[in-house]
């Protein structure tokens, strides 16, 4: 097992250099720059930005340039907030991201986990064609619609939650919802498919002969193969739940990655953008390889070399 870790933290080093290499050029083939505004600089106030931030030099020193900052795990400075470094402003994002793609996790686990049980045991009956069509209506409806909506019914007309902003547990229940809904239907819809598969195996009707409860074949036996899919696909997702609260944490005001990530973009602070790029591709690299130890823990059938 270790050795199959090490050989993937390995092949993590070509991805990342593909993935840094292409965000680089495309960021600077972007038309603007981060020091154009609506009221252009003196050429010599320009000209001394550009030097202390490496911008006068050939595009592929500062390629080279900023290869070996990231290599040491440098993301560089940030163009927009004068002295901060982005690794410091993923500092402060990154715990409020962390929370809040953790408890949007754990509500599409909740529901659509036990969504797709009830409706794998119950297979076409009512129960099942309901679930399963909320599960649809959760995958169709997006983040930055969902979000309002909760706003305007539990936020401005019932004012049982906060509007937006951080700080108590009811400023997360609002966020989360909206973040993992949609999650949540992917989860009910793949748990459903894996409890029709294995409801029908051999030792599930053996596990009944010996005359154990339904709740405990189903829990003990049924389960931990059923929810395989699932956990294939929680690789890509929690990388996904923390890249897609951007959105969610500028629609409800979270102080989190988003919203240096967005400012980023707008006002093309290189270095940010560059370095939230990054920093989500590690997060995504890193998930996968955790899937991969937890399909080979569930599921023995499954080898790693």
């Amino acid at each position: 097992m270790l050795g199959y870790i090490l050989r993937r933290l390995a092949g993590f080093l070509p991805v990342l250099f593909v993935i840094v290499s292409l965000s680089f050029f495309m960021m600077r083939l972007a038309p603007g720059g981060p020091f154009d505004q609506e009221r252009a600089l003196p050429e010599q106030v320009r000209a001394n930005i550009e030097a202390r931030y490496h911008l006068d030099e050939p595009l592929w020193r500062q390629y080279l340039r900023y290869l070996g900052e990231v290599a040491q795990g440098d993301l560089g400075p940030s163009f927009r907030y004068p002295d901060r470094s982005v690794n410091e402003l993923l500092g402060l994002g990154f715990p409020v991201s962390l929370t809040l793609g953790l408890c949007a996790l754990t509500v599409a686990l909740a529901l659509g986990g036990t969504a797709g049980i009830l409706a794998g045991l119950r297979r076409n009956s009512v129960l099942d064609y309901l679930t399963m069509s909320v599960a649809l209506g959760g995958v169709s409806v997006p983040n930055f619609v969902l979000g309002p909506i909760l706003m305007l019914v539990f936020a401005l007309g019932l004012h049982w939650l906060p509007v937006a902003g951080w700080g108590t547990w009811r400023h997360l229940i609002l966020p989360s919802v909206t973040l993992g809904t949609f999650y949540a239907a992917y989860v009910a819809r793949l748990t459903r498919a894996g409890m029709l598969e294995v409801i029908g195996q051999d030792f599930i009707r053996t596990a009944r002969a010996k005359g154990l409860r339904e709740a405990t074949v189903v829990l003990r036996h049924a389960l931990p193969g059923a929810i395989l899919p699932v956990i294939t696909y929680l690789g890509p997702a929690s990388a996904a739940i923390l890249t897609g609260s951007v959105v969610v944490e500028t629609i409800f005001s979270i102080p989190g990655i988003g919203r240096y990530f967005v400012g980023g973009a707008l006002n093309r602070d290189y270095t940010m953008v560059l370095g939230t790029v990054v920093f989500f591709s590690v997060l995504l690299l890193f998930f996968n390889l955790i899937v991969d130890i937890l399909y080979a823990y569930l599921d023995p059938r499954v080898q790693v070399r």
